[in-house]
């Protein structure tokens, strides 16, 4: 799975520790995310994109391996 968290995080200059803390998961979590080593729950990933105030699908994409 693809996503655009490291593109997001950018524009709006916040750290992955600083959205760990928004999404209550640990920095280490969301470093795996950004790196496709780990797939968020729909949970996780739903509060990623309301926090960003985007639509999932604007965040993560499958990418054909799934």
């Amino acid at each position: 799975m693809r996503n655009t968290i490291r593109v997001e995080r950018a524009r709006h200059k916040i750290t992955q520790a600083e959205l760990a803390k928004k999404v209550d998961v640990s920095r280490q979590t969301i470093h795996a995310i950004e790196t496709g080593k780990f797939v968020p729950s729909t949970i996780l990933a739903l509060k990623i994109a309301n926090f960003f105030k985007v639509r999932l699908e604007e965040i993560f994409e499958l990418d054909g391996n799934e």
